[in-house]
């Protein structure tokens, strides 16, 4: 089966199966407008891949994918936030950078009120955590913000942007 033809599939049985995640929004013209731009398909491969489970999830009245895996993705973890705080570290540098390997993959970071949003439409990282779009003034000060959610609660914190965790990675999004 072509690789196109697979993720098609894969994201069709996911967004039949999680219809509460988009309510309606039409999968025919989700699939058309992927059909009709090869590159976005390469980049939910990518999420799929790396274990994002991306699905539709309208953020801003907007068609988006989100990873939508039960904990943040698995082959998107043990990331210090971005290239200036991977270049900072000294000594056990990880592999990458959480922004580096978004831009990389073609996906942005969710930012705080889109992760909270996530959220309402089922329970995401009660394991993990989540770096999120730091707002710049953050960012300048050295620190970086991340979510997750324990006791049924959203909780944000804070960590420097340098440091990085197993059981930390980012959710991506795409607009269709």
């Amino acid at each position: 089966m072509p690789k196109n033809t697979e993720i098609l599939t894969t994201l069709r049985t996911r967004f039949a199966q999680n219809m509460k995640r988009h309510s309606g929004v039409d999968w025919d013209v989700v699939e058309a407008k992927l059909i009709s731009n090869p590159k976005k398909l390469s980049t939910l491969a990518q999420m799929e891949e790396t274990g994002g489970e991306p699905d539709v999830v309208v953020f801003g009245g907007e068609i988006t994918f989100c990873d939508c895996s039960p904990e943040s993705p698995k082959g998107r973890v043990s990331l210090c936030y971005d290239d200036a705080a991977l270049k900072a570290r000294k000594e056990h540098k990880p592999k990458d950078s959480a922004m580096n390997m978004a831009e990389t993959m073609g996906v942005e970071m969710l930012n705080e009120e889109e992760y909270r949003y996530l959220q309402t439409l089922g329970e995401f990282d009660r394991k993990t955590s989540t770096w999120i779009n730091t707002p710049a003034n953050i960012r300048k000060l050295g620190g970086a913000i991340f979510c997750d959610r324990r006791y049924d609660t959203v909780f944000t914190y804070h960590n420097g942007a340098e440091s990085y965790y197993a059981g930390r990675g980012f959710r991506g999004k795409m607009k269709v």
